[in-house]
């Protein structure tokens, strides 16, 4: 079987093979910072580590190239951790296990980390090599860009030199962004006094997963389900239905990631359960019917539980439970100029309610500052209404596409020139960092692009071999046409 190693460009997967090695999980960043600052200092480049946790390594420009623009190579240098339910991983220890499936590399239960992995590896293969003719470089490898974008909030004014940004972050290679979506953080919270579970009474939980999950700005215009929402329609009708009392309450673990999973245990009254293990039969079936051909993996499982001691009371339950079902998901508009591409969105991303504590945590993006903060206003109504506590947090803005940039010509012009087609200029509905980066780093000109990934923050992530090697021979080709000062 062919193996990351077998694979070409050899310089730029064997990159790709290492990071696999080492893990980088957001928020657990210490060992992949090492690697890399070791990593530019074995090479004799000027390397170090920022205040705000990111690594930045500078390569002088080639002989006759010292009058082009410095350019910045920019990736982040963290993973999203996701796993099927039945694989067994640490993150924080364990290496990423891939294989090749055709033209396809993928990951073993896992997500694959080529968000943004691909990214680092290419920088690191243009770092190393001694064959090419570039301007002055720098590269900048951010910390916990999913989790926040913190490395990329933290960078501090002055701190690049280069003129130009290369962010290598896309997805999908032949297309060059020049825009992005901004995004808000909500969380909701609300501190409660269990009550004492009903004499008598017995426990089931339920389990709904096999989503398929995915980027919750790429891919959320595809209409996949919301482990979240799901879960808080069945046990809305649950308690409807049943009479039934709400103990916990559990969905999702990333801000950015499209929930595959959501638990519930609930307290029924033995003498009102007839009928309940069918209703939850048809339940999943209509469930793979609402969904169907999009999911095609959804289980809904009722089994038996050890009673808690403690339950939601039965107002603050409603409410919860009324407020998930309410709350905006998914898709609210599309640009009204560019009608094939998502302005603004939402995903109800964790909730965790049981144990005196319910707190909901949903990422809200748009192109458009002032429909984001409508949307970030139109939910923390929703959730106070519920008697929750709302803070937004993390909020950062789009960034605003230039048609008249000069790299975005220069590459449009050298794409065609080596693939013989235009490239594809878009906007993206992702919080890239070259917004926040253009924010404290003004007058960049930035341009994202990078080879083609699919299902990225999901154990379904997978890269497509032949993209990566046009993706770096334009990356070259590009580092060679840079513009002169």
């Amino acid at each position: 079987m062919a193996t990351i190693k077998d694979l070409a460009p050899q310089n730029v997967w064997k990159h790709f093979y290492s990071l696999t090695r080492i893990p980088r999980p957001s928020g657990h960043m210490e060992k992949i910072t090492a690697f890399l600052l070791e990593f530019g200092k074995n090479l004799g480049l000027e390397s170090f580590v920022d205040e705000a946790g990111n690594v930045i390594i500078r390569k002088p420009a080639t002989p006759g190239m010292e009058n082009r623009k410095g350019v910045i190579l920019q990736a982040h240098m963290d993973m999203v951790p996701q796993k099927n339910n039945d694989k067994v991983h640490d993150f924080t220890t364990d290496p990423i296990e891939t294989y090749v499936d055709g033209d396809w590399l993928k990951a073993c239960g896992t997500t694959l980390g080529a968000d943004n992995g691909m990214g680092v590896a290419a920088i690191m293969a243009v770092l190393e090599a001694t064959d090419l003719r570039h301007g002055p470089l720098e590269a900048l490898i951010t910390k916990d860009e999913e989790t926040g974008m913190y490395g990329a909030f933290g960078l501090k004014p002055g701190t690049l030199q280069g003129e130009i940004l290369l962010n290598l972050d896309s997805e999908d290679e032949g297309e060059l962004y020049i825009g992005c979506a901004g995004g808000i953080d909500l969380t909701a919270t609300l501190a409660y006094k269990e009550e004492a579970a009903p004499e008598g009474f017995v426990a089931r939980k339920l389990t709904l997963k096999g989503l398929r999950g995915g980027h919750s700005g790429l891919e959320i215009n595809e209409g996949r389900a919301n482990a979240n929402k799901l879960m808080a329609r069945v046990a809305h009708d649950l308690l409807v239905e049943f009479d039934c009392q709400l103990a916990s309450f559990q969905g999702g673990n990333m801000r950015n990631a499209i929930p595959r999973e959501a638990h519930a245990v609930l307290l029924f009254n033995p003498e009102d359960m007839e009928g309940l293990d069918e209703y939850i039969a048809e339940y999943e079936a209509q469930i793979a019917a609402e969904y169907a051909p999009i999911e095609s993996g959804v289980t809904l499982r009722i089994e038996e539980a050890e009673v808690p001691a403690g339950v939601v009371p039965e107002e603050i339950q409603d409410n919860l439970i009324n407020a998930l079902m309410a709350c905006q998901n998914g898709v609210t508009r599309m640009i009204p100029t560019i009608p094939d591409t998502v302005e603004t969105s939402s995903n109800l991303a964790i909730v965790t309610i049981g144990g005196g504590e319910a707190s909901v945590k949903i990422l809200a993006r748009s192109s458009c500052d002032t429909m984001k903060d409508f949307l970030a206003d139109s939910l923390s109504a929703c959730f106070g209404m519920a008697g929750m506590k709302v803070e937004l947090s993390g909020a950062y803005s789009g960034w605003q596409p230039n048609v008249d940039s000069p790299i975005l010509h220069a590459m449009t012009l050298s794409y065609e020139k080596q693939f013989g087609t235009k490239p594809a200029v878009k906007v993206i509905h992702a919080g890239l960092e070259c917004g926040i980066i253009g924010a404290s780093c003004t007058g960049l000109d930035m341009i994202s692009f990078g080879p083609t990934l699919r299902s990225p923050h999901s154990p379904d992530e997978r890269a497509y071999i032949p993209s990566v090697s046009k993706f770096y021979d334009f990356l070259i080709a590009t580092l060679e046409q840079t513009p002169e000062k």
